[in-house]
């Protein structure tokens, strides 16, 4: 009998994990940071500027920007869904670069930035596609985790803060900045200045189909 109700448990246990574990899989969100190290990120110049603490890539330092290198579609994705932690500091500024590629230095030539700013003197805020669509607005506190979560599906970039949308953006035939255009890339993470502290952690992708 208690041979009999030891493996009734297990297959009650096991079909628990198979649930869950279908739920996970069937939900469509990759990590892309394991919260420990850098792996699957590459730096070009300042790679010091990154470290991780905390189960966060902390982002402090001179000018300097991490890409995604990693296995997950082999760091090239079109369309998809990003969503990320964020938490900024009094005067900080990152940004968050979409259909971007690896370069040693420099800001990236290729792909959209989002920006992360509550409180620098750039008056470009959090939410904002970096001069294409440029908000004032004020959404998050520093100090405080909220969530970025960027969609691109087509021509399509819309751009979420703590699941409010700030941004829908239809790129056109000719683009508002010929040398920023929707392509595909991997992402990269920001280190604006020395002043600037930024965290991230949680950071998560979605690949959608063509």
């Amino acid at each position: 009998m208690k041979k009999t109700m030891y493996f009734g448990s297990l297959l009650i246990l096991l079909s628990v994990s198979l649930c869950f574990g279908q739920k996970k899989k069937k939900d469509g969100w990759i990590s892309l940071f394991d919260g420990k190290s850098l792996e699957g990120w590459k730096v070009g110049e300042n790679a010091s500027t990154f470290s991780v603490a905390d189960g966060a890539i902390v982002v402090n330092g001179p000018r300097a920007h991490i890409f995604y290198d990693g296995p997950v579609g082999n760091h090239n994705f079109k369309n998809f869904e990003f969503k990320t932690q964020v938490m900024t500091t009094p005067g900080s500024n990152s940004g968050i670069y979409i259909h971007t590629q690896y370069q040693e230095k420099g800001w990236p030539s290729k792909g959209y930035e989002i920006q992360v700013n509550n409180s620098h003197t750039d008056w470009r805020r959090t939410g904002s596609l970096y001069g294409i669509e440029d908000l004032k607005d004020v959404f998050v506190n520093d100090n405080e985790w909220y969530t970025e979560h960027i969609i691109v599906q087509g021509k399509k970039i819309t751009i979420k803060i703590n699941d409010k949308t700030v941004i829908e953006y239809t790129e056109p035939d000719e683009p508002k900045n010929g040398d920023r255009k929707l392509s595909s890339g991997t992402f990269a993470l920001q280190g604006h200045d020395p002043k600037s502290k930024v965290y991230y952690k949680d950071i998560m992708v979605k690949p959608l189909g063509d």
